[in-house]
């Protein structure tokens, strides 16, 4: 039987245990606070420069494509559109995670394996993305971006020839000038990483002045090819460094570009400028673009 100084001395203890267990909240709430006002939500990954990569926050877009798939929790079309929504706010994790079980459910979907290879690698995970890509390709072989993608997944990887390789099918498959556009871009870089010059030479070729681009972000990789041409000059194609840390636009062509300038200048073993371009890029915010990723990777490879 517990004593009357007993009970009083536990009295104090539950106060004491209250109070830290609010203390331990309070920080908790203010931590979580402290990161929604520094702009960035959970980690997703750590860049190969050990920089760690931070989502962002939802917003109504993901919670309007969230509430839709509630009330069709199978529809492929929806889990899509979420995982797309997931992925404009740098939520990967969560994408592959809403793809991965989804898939469970619609196995023979390529669309699924590309959204999930997709975002791998925009996690860096690389071969988890060649996989799932591998897969959309034997599922759908008429998918321009599964074969678009897995050229990416080779590239970042170094294994140039075979990103060449999935680049010339996606190419194959383009039906539009902005396809054409796209595809030829990497496919003329892979090629040039690669050695095969006169190849690369062909690829060119075909970007005609007809050959214009209708999606308005698609202009970057158009003028990336009129320089690869050399009709523009180095100063001309490189554009202003952003200055506003949510103009997501201005820095997807920053990056793209000084990426591809800083690629043009490495094969010619131009170093020393490649690599301050590369630096460049990545003190962005934009990890997940194609030119971070790229500018990222080279300069782990120049520090082994």
């Amino acid at each position: 039987m517990q004593t009357t100084r007993g009970r009083r001395r536990q009295r104090v203890w539950d106060v004491v245990l209250l109070g830290t267990a609010f203390l331990v909240l309070g920080q908790s709430s203010f931590r979580a606070q402290e990161r929604l006002s520094a702009g960035h939500g959970a980690l997703e990954a750590t860049s190969a420069l050990g920089r760690p990569l931070y989502a962002l926050p939802d917003d109504a877009t993901i919670f309007a494509a969230k509430k839709a798939l509630a009330a069709d929790a199978t529809n492929v079309a929806l889990v899509l559109k979420l995982s797309q929504a997931e992925a404009g706010r740098r939520q990967y994790r969560e994408a592959v995670a809403l793809c991965t079980k989804a898939i469970q459910h619609a196995p023979a979907s390529a669309d699924l394996y590309i959204e999930r290879g997709h975002r791998e690698l925009g996690l860096r995970e690389f071969k988890l993305a060649m996989a799932d890509l591998r897969k959309a390709t034997e599922l759908d072989p008429a998918k321009l971006d599964a074969h678009y993608h897995l050229g990416l997944s080779h590239y970042f990887l170094g294994e140039f020839p075979e990103a060449a390789a999935s680049f010339n099918k996606a190419r194959a498959l383009a039906k539009s000038d902005d396809s054409l556009i796209d595809c030829s871009n990497w496919l003329y870089v892979s090629l040039r990483r690669a050695g095969k010059q006169d190849e690369a030479a062909a690829v060119l070729a075909r970007i005609t002045p007809q050959v214009h681009n209708t999606e308005p972000h698609l202009l970057f990789y158009l003028r990336l090819l009129r320089f690869y041409q050399g009709q523009i000059t180095q100063q001309a194609v490189l554009p202003p460094r952003p200055t506003k840390p949510d103009d997501v636009e201005s820095e997807l062509s920053f990056n793209t570009v000084s990426y591809g300038v800083g690629n043009w200048d490495l094969y010619n073993h131009h170093v020393p400028p490649a690599r301050t371009l590369f630096e460049s890029v990545v003190q962005g915010q934009a990890w997940n673009s194609w030119g971070f990723i790229g500018s990222e990777t080279e300069l782990a490879r120049m520090k082994r």
